[in-house]
Order: structure tokens, then C-alpha cells, then sequence
């Protein structure tokens, strides 16, 4: 199963909290193939399991962006410094003080065109990518959505042609 789908489907809290805890929407786990005793419908922070993280992870990576987040609360410096101090509250490995969790944002501060340029340098190929919020059934960016409009403007920005299709 590709995790990537997965996370393409929660908000960034969600996934946080599937990092951290292993834990999807629903109560499915991803890292072990089985359902939580405690299925629900969108776990909370206040929700999540007191136990060691599925794989191991202490040093947690995630591309918010707080410079031009276009309202997303959770890609604020406040939600990831909060949200880290709670995993390392509410887990049995952050309690314990068997595993200190560290979020990591390389991004934060990024501007759109800034992240393009690095990663038209490290040979990222965009075409495989979109931000979109609300794709066709072919998986087609909307074009129309903050994240669509965000990325336009970042690559015309950044000097770099977009090479996705957009549906408008």
C-alpha cells in the first residue's frame, strides 16, 4: 500500500497524527495492517494513542509553508511547535522519555518560487506532482482552488514553466 495516496486524502494535522501515532481517519492503521480498538471518524490531537510510534520515527518531516499558506491554520509555526510538544506529551515513548519527537519544517519560511527553484535543482519532476484541493476524476488540477492558484504563481515566480495541466 502507498502511504503517499493515503495522505493525499487528511489534512496535514491528520497526517501529523498518522506519523506520529500510525493512525489514519477511521481507525485504520497503515503501518500494521489492522484496525485500532478504538475506530473514529477524525482522530483529534486530544485522541491520540498512548503509544510508541508504529516505525520508529522520532524526527518528523513536513512541506508546510507558512509564508503563503493561504489560511490553512495547521502550516503555522505556532500549530507545528504546538503540535510537537503535544506528541512528545501524549505518547507513551514521549512520556516515558524513551523518544523525543522533532518536527521539521524545511519550508516554513520558503516563498512558493523559492521551493520551486530548489527543487528544479535537485531534478524534482513536477509533472508528477499537483496541489490541487479539488482534481477531476482524472486527477486533473482544478486550476481554480488557493493551492492551484498558489502554484501558478510560484512558478511564475520562480521563471519555471509548470508542466501539469490544469482543467481551467
Amino acid at each position: 500500500m502507498k502511504i503517499t495516496g493515503k495522505l493525499k486524502a487528511i489534512s496535514r494535522a491528520a497526517a501529523l497524527l498518522l506519523l506520529v501515532t500510525g493512525c489514519a481517519p477511521g481507525g485504520q492503521s497503515l503501518f500494521r495492517g489492522q484496525v485500532t480498538s478504538t475506530p473514529r471518524p477524525a482522530p483529534t490531537p486530544t485522541q491520540l494513542p498512548g503509544e510508541e510510534a508504529p516505525i520508529g520515527a522520532a524526527d518528523l518531516f513536513i512541506g508546510v509553508n507558512a509564508v503563503d499558506y493561504s489560511g490553512y491554520p495547521d502550516c503555522r509555526p505556532e500549530f507545528v511547535a504546538a503540535f510537537e510538544q503535544l506528541a512528545n506529551l501524549a505518547t507513551k515513548a514521549g512520556v516515558e522519555h524513551t523518544m523525543r519527537f522533532q518536527i521539521h519544517t524545511p519550508l516554513l519560511h520558503w516563498t512558493k518560487a523559492q521551493i520551486i527553484r530548489r527543487g528544479t535543482e535537485l531534478a524534482v519532476d513536477y509533472g508528477l506532482t499537483h496541489s490541487c484541493y479539488a482534481p477531476n476524476d482524472a486527477g486533473i488540477a482544478c486550476g481554480r482552488c488557493d493551492a492551484c492558484v498558489l502554484r501558478v504563481k510560484g512558478f511564475a515566480e520562480a521563471g519555471v514553466s509548470d508542466p501539469i495541466s490544469y482543467q481551467h
